[in-house]
C-alpha cells in the first residue's frame, strides 16, 4: 500500500546538519538563549523537554473504517500537536519546566499527554484533528497546510474546558488587538449551562473539563499567525523578523517545512533553523490504568535537526502563547519594537482596532447541544456519519 512506503520514513535533506558547530553565536529556543560553548547540555535538555509527536501506527481506525496509521500524511497535524502541547506546558508547568528520563512528573504533565493520545476520545488526537479537517475541505488522509491545522486547533479548543484556551488565528496577515482582548475577556458560560454541558458531553471533546474552565478573567491566549513569506521561496527581507520571533518569551515556534514535509521549528542558530521532525513512525501508546503515560517515545533524545532558513517553504504559521494579559501587552510592544521596524515589507500587521471593512468580530463559542461532543462536530461540520449513533445504540 501507499502508506507502507512511509512506515519507516526518514527525511533526508541535502542541507541536513546534525552536530552543532563550534561557534560563539547564541542558540535561541522558544524565547530562551543558550551558548554552545558553556551550556550545550542545558540546550539539549531544553530541546528534549519539548513534547515530540510523530507518525504512529496500529491505533484504532479513524472514523471506524479509516486509516490506522498517519504515516505519509499526518506530519503537519503532528506539528500542530507539538505547538499546542508547548502552549499547554507553558500554561500548566511553565516555560522553564524540564523533562528528565524516568523522573516522576506531575499529574498535569500526564493529563496534557492524554489530550494527544491516538484515540478518538482524546481531545487533540489524530482522530479528532483529521475528522475536524473535513470541515476545512481536507479528506482524511490528505496532507494539511499550516493554516488548516490552525483552524482545526481553533475549533477543537472550544470543547477543551480544562485548558480553557482562547485560540486566535489571524486573517490577511493582520493581528487585531481589540478582537483578541474581546475574545480573551469574553464571559464564561452560565453555571446552569456549564452543568448541563458537563453532564451531556461524555465523549473526548467534553472530557477535558474543570471548574477552572468557568472562571472569569483572562483566558490564556494561543495566537497563530499564518503567513506567506514569498512566492516560491522565502523572501530574504523577512529573515531577520522571522528569527526575531523565536527570541520572544511568548514564542511557540513555527509550523512549516517543505512541500508535503512539515516540521515544528523551535529555534535557530545563525541562519539555520532548529526543528523537531515528525517523520518517524512509532507504535501507538495508550495510557496506563493509573492515568500515567509511558512517555519515552514522546521526547526526542537525539541531536535536533537543522536546516538552512533559505530552504524554508514560504508558507508558515507563527505561534505565541500569552498566559496573562500582561504577556500579550508585552508581546505587542516587542512586535512594534523588533518586528515592525521600518522595512519595505512587513511580515504581518498589528492594529489596535477591528478594520471597518471586515465583518464584525464575534468570539467563537461552543454551541449548545444535548448530545455528545463528537456528535456536535458531526452536526456543525458534517464530519462523522453513523459512528456515534451505533455507539449510542450499543450502550
Amino acid at each position: 500500500s501507499v502508506l507502507s512506503r512511509y512506515e519507516n520514513q526518514i527525511t533526508i535533506l541535502s542541507d541536513y546538519l546534525e552536530e552543532f558547530p563550534e561557534t560563539d553565536e547564541p542558540v535561541w529556543i522558544l524565547g530562551r538563549q543558550h551558548h554552545l560553548n558553556t551550556d550545550k547540555s542545558k540546550l539539549l535538555l531544553d530541546i528534549s523537554a519539548r513534547l515530540w509527536f510523530t507518525y504512529r501506527r496500529k491505533f484504532s481506525p479513524i472514523g471506524g473504517t479509516g486509516p490506522s496509521s498517519d504515516a505519509g500524511w499526518g506530519c503537519m497535524l503532528r506539528c500542530g500537536q507539538m505547538m499546542l502541547a508547548q502552549a499547554l506546558i507553558c500554561r500548566h508547568l511553565g516555560r522553564d519546566w524540564q523533562w528528565e528520563k524516568h523522573k516522576k512528573q506531575p499529574e498535569e504533565y500526564h493529563r496534557i499527554l492524554r489530550c494527544f493520545l491516538d484515540r478518538k476520545d482524546c481531545c487533540y488526537s489524530i482522530h479528532q484533528m483529521a475528522q475536524m479537517g473535513v470541515g476545512e475541505g481536507k479528506s482524511i488522509g490528505e496532507w494539511f497546510g499550516p493554516n488548516t491545522v490552525a483552524q482545526v486547533l481553533k475549533k477543537l479548543a472550544l470543547f477543551d474546558e480544562w485548558n480553557s484556551l482562547a485560540v486566535y488565528v489571524s486573517m490577511d496577515n493582520t493581528v487585531v488587538i481589540e478582537d483578541i482582548k474581546k475574545m480573551c475577556w469574553s464571559p464564561p458560560q452560565s453555571s446552569g449551562a456549564a452543568h448541563s454541558s458537563a453532564h451531556l458531553h461524555r465523549s473526548a471533546l467534553g472530557r477535558n473539563k474543570n471548574t477552572a474552565g468557568f472562571c472569569t478573567g483572562w483566558k490564556p491566549l494561543l495566537l497563530i499567525i499564518p503567513l506567506r513569506l514569498g512566492i516560491n521561496h522565502i523572501n530574504p527581507v523577512y529573515i531577520d523578523a522571522f528569527k526575531e520571533c523565536f527570541k520572544m518569551p511568548q514564542s511557540l515556534g513555527a509550523l512549516g517545512g517543505k512541500p508535503n514535509n512539515a516540521y515544528y521549528f523551535i529555534g535557530f542558530l545563525g541562519n539555520e533553523l532548529i526543528y523537531l521532525d515528525p517523520h518517524t513512525t512509532q507504535s501507538f501508546v495508550d495510557s496506563e490504568e493509573n492515568g500515567t503515560v509511558d512517555d519515552q517515545s514522546f521526547h526526542c533524545q537525539q541531536a535536533p535537526h537543522r536546516m538552512k532558513i533559505m530552504n524554508l517553504d514560504p508558507s508558515v504559521a507563527l505561534g505565541f502563547f500569552c498566559k496573562e494579559e500582561c504577556d500579550f501587552d508585552n508581546w505587542c510592544s516587542l512586535v512594534q519594537k523588533e518586528i515592525l521596524k521600518q522595512q519595505s515589507l512587513q511580515m504581518f500587521e498589528l492594529v489596535q482596532k477591528h478594520p471597518p471593512h471586515w465583518p464584525p468580530f464575534i468570539p467563537p463559542t461552543k454551541p449548545e447541544v444535548t448530545t455528545t461532543g463528537a456528535e456536535l462536530i458531526e452536526s456543525t461540520d458534517k464530519l462523522f456519519e453513523l459512528e456515534e449513533e451505533f455507539e449510542i445504540l450499543s450502550v
